[in-house]
């Protein structure tokens, strides 16, 4: 196989033949390493020396004990998984503005390429793992699908793979044993990996992760309920006392001791004769302390997480529905946040490492078409159907697309049945040998209109309406459509009455003589009609 140069997003060059390895496939010492727990026996400062470790670049022992943090403690885990999954969204890839035909056509076999991707949803979930730890690298492994490369897994690897090297910017770098500018590690191969970061706050990338906020309430947390174990298990139990007589031998003191033991235990036992058992209440104490700490902690790291606590538990004071939708639309920022990162680093290191790769996209990054996960809820139909209709009365053109987009409903493809308006009911027929009077003329048809053909024996008033029209067309064309907005954008009558004040007086003196002309005109004519109607006897 021939070997081409592509350059990657950095500007770093990659030769094909480098897709055919993952770049961890070697690292023995990496897949065999084991995990250790920092959280058995974590104490504060132990705590202080882990973070200060991370600070100085031995990021180990951090990225381990967050991956404790999410696995032991549920209510951390439960409020991530919430944060997580709802990055997990119907997809589409969008061609660059004022795309080509060229780029369009790239577009489409990219969202086809996609679309071979195994399990995408589980990529799109690993990678909302940085928002956690700061950041999250994937490992691409390719291969050939006919005559295109294309992924064939993408997998997660654990943050403790990787440390930081600090220059000019930091970057991410594999920990192996190579020495690179003083620092151990080799450069990400380009192409080979999907590194996503997410920044909690702003700062160095070691503690800029979300979790660093979260282990001083993990730690008081972990105390409180020990401690409350410990409350339960002293308080709760009531004391059993043995006595022995004092001519007792260690041998009857021991009896009695496992005496006193199996009826904890087992609710059954023997002593010997002249022993007693005494049983004591339970020391009386109030556990209300741990409880309020602990609600503390996970009240505190459900704002860390989510922006608040009311999408996590309702406490039955302060849980109102309008202060539980104010909580939601915190939550409802955060996720557009999310997905609106995810999306960049999925567009640089999936969508255009798999065009570039494949000699789709000759415009480089700048043109690759861009990944959109779709967080847009679609809109309230019945606010829609009463709200659009009146806003397009008045001027307002929106765009087919648009309001598809905004519904959520998708656009129909060529040959798709589509819904549409019942058809109007059939006009009813005229009765046999009834005249038919020609159509009406409206609007500024009226001013073209002709008189009806010789013979046609119709009543004086509807032979004159086409000259009639016709008259009146050059005085009424000036004033007729300002007329005919303010009726259909006034609410009442009065606002008609005020409007046609204000539209009057801008007439001049020989408009109202051609308007009061025609009048007189049409009122002679009509007064005409009456006339021979009522000397040829037709009404």
């Amino acid at each position: 196989m021939a070997t081409s140069r592509i350059l990657g997003p950095d500007g770093q060059p990659i030769t094909t033949p480098d897709l055919a390895e993952p770049q961890t496939s070697r690292l023995t010492h990496l897949q065999r390493e084991l995990q250790r727990h920092p959280t058995r026996g974590l104490t504060p400062s132990r705590l202080a020396r882990i973070l200060d470790q991370a600070e100085e670049g031995d990021l180990i022992s951090q990225f381990e004990l967050f991956e404790d943090m999410e696995e032991k403690d549920g209510h951390i885990a439960s409020e991530m998984s919430k944060r997580r999954r709802a990055c997990v969204l119907d997809w589409e890839l969008v061609a660059p503005v004022n795309a080509s035909a060229a780029e369009k056509k790239a577009t489409e076999q990219l969202g086809e390429m996609m679309l071979e991707i195994p399990d995408f949803e589980d990529v799109v979930f690993d990678l909302t793992d940085a928002i956690g730890k700061g950041f999250a690298c994937q490992e691409i492994e390719w291969h050939r699908v006919e005559r295109y490369w294309l992924p064939k897994t993408i997998t997660h690897r654990p943050q403790s793979w990787f440390n930081l090297h600090r220059g000019y910017r930091q970057e991410l770098r594999l920990r192996t044993h190579n020495v690179v500018d003083g620092t151990v590690g080799d450069t990400l191969q380009p192409f080979g990996w999907i590194t996503h970061v997410h920044k909690a706050k702003s700062g160095y990338l070691e503690r800029a992760s979300l979790f660093r906020q979260l282990v001083w309430t993990y730690l008081f947390k972990n105390y409180s309920v020990g401690d409350l174990a410990e409350f339960l298990e002293i308080y709760g139990i009531p004391l059993r006392l043995g006595k022995y007589p004092a001519s007792a031998s260690e041998k009857d003191k021991s009896t009695l001791l496992r005496a006193l033991v199996g009826i904890g235990h087992n609710a059954a036992g023997i002593i010997p004769e002249g022993m007693e058992l005494d049983f004591l209440d339970a020391a009386t104490g109030d556990p209300a302390a741990f409880e309020l700490m602990i609600t503390w902690c996970e009240r505190t790291q459900s704002k860390v997480i989510l922006g608040g606590t009311l999408t996590s538990g309702a406490d039955g004071k302060s849980s109102t529905n309008a202060l539980g939708n104010v909580h939601n639309e915190v939550r409802k920022d955060l996720r557009d946040g999310d997905v609106r990162q995810a999306n960049s680093t999925l567009t640089r290191d999936l969508v255009y490492a798999i065009g570039a790769i494949n000699g789709l996209l000759p415009g480089g990054l700048r043109r690759s078409p861009q990944m959109r996960l779709n967080a847009q809820e679609p809109e309230d139909l019945t606010t829609f159907a009463s709200a659009l209709p009146s806003l397009v009365k008045i001027g307002v053109t929106p765009t087919v697309a648009w309001a598809h987009e905004k519904l959520g409903i998708p656009m129909p493809q060529a040959g798709e049945a589509v819904l549409g308006a019942p058809a109007a009911p059939p006009t009813p027929e005229p009765p046999a040998g009834a005249p038919v009077p020609p159509a009406l003329p409206v609007g500024k048809a009226a001013a073209t209109a002709v008189l009806p053909a010789a013979g046609v024996d119709l009543p004086p008033p509807v032979l004159m309406q086409p000259q009639l029209a016709r008259n009146m067309a050059p005085a009424l064309q000036a004033w007729i459509e300002p007329i005919r907005n303010l009726v259909e954008s006034a609410t009442s009558l009065e606002a008609i009455r005020d409007g046609l004040d204000q539209l009057l007086p801008g007439m001049t003196l020989d408009q109202y003589a051609a308007l009061m002309a025609e009048a007189l005109r049409a009122a002679e004519l009509a007064g005409r009609a009456d006339v021979l109607d009522e000397a040829a006897g037709v009404r």
